[in-house]
C-alpha cells in the first residue's frame, strides 16, 4: 500500500511541475470550464466545475445530477489548495503516507478543508499558485483526473 501511495504521489507532483501556465485571464477561465464542461457532457458526468484567481470565482458550472452539496466539496477542496499550495489530493495523500486522513490532522477544521482530490493548482510560471481549478461528483481520483485532462487540453497537451 506504502508503494502505491509513493508512486501517486510522484504522479502528482510530477503533474503539477508539468502543467504550469504562462498567465491566466478571465478568458483563460472560461476556456479552460468550457472545456471541462464538454469533456463532463461527453461522458455524461454529473459534477460540478469551479475555476478561481485568487478569492475571485471566475468560472462555475452545475451540470444535471449535481446539488449544493458539490459546491460545499468545492469549497474545501479549494481552500486545501490555497492554504498548502497542492492538488487537494496530493495533500490528502502525503497525510495518508503519513499514517492519518487529511482531516485527522490537529490543525485541520474538516468542515473547511478537505484532503480529497478534484481541486488542482493553478500555477503560474515565474508566479507561482494563483488559483484552482474543482471538480466535484466523481469519486477523487476521477475528479482529480477530469480537472488534470482538461488543464493538460488546455495547455496543449502539456
Amino acid at each position: 500500500m506504502t508503494t502505491e501511495i509513493q508512486a501517486l504521489i510522484a504522479s502528482i507532483e510530477a503533474q503539477e511541475r508539468t502543467l504550469v501556465f504562462h498567465g491566466f485571464s478571465n478568458d483563460d477561465a472560461w476556456a479552460l470550464g468550457s472545456i471541462l464542461v464538454e469533456l463532463a457532457r461527453e461522458r455524461a458526468l454529473a459534477v460540478t466545475v469551479d475555476i478561481t484567481r485568487g478569492e475571485q470565482q471566475l468560472f462555475h458550472a452545475a451540470l444535471p445530477g449535481t446539488s449544493a452539496h458539490n459546491d460545499a466539496w468545492i469549497t474545501r477542496k479549494t481552500r486545501t489548495v490555497r492554504e498548502f499550495g497542492v492538488s487537494s489530493l496530493l495533500a490528502g495523500q502525503r497525510a495518508k503516507l503519513g499514517g492519518h486522513s487529511f482531516e485527522e490532522a490537529p490543525w485541520i477544521d474538516p468542515l473547511r478543508y478537505a484532503g480529497h482530490g478534484g481541486s488542482f493548482p493553478i500555477t503560474v510560471a515565474g508566479v507561482g499558485v494563483v488559483g484552482t481549478v474543482t471538480v466535484s461528483g466523481l469519486p477523487q481520483l476521477d475528479d482529480h483526473a477530469l480537472a488534470v485532462e482538461a488543464v493538460t487540453a488546455f495547455l496543449g497537451g502539456a
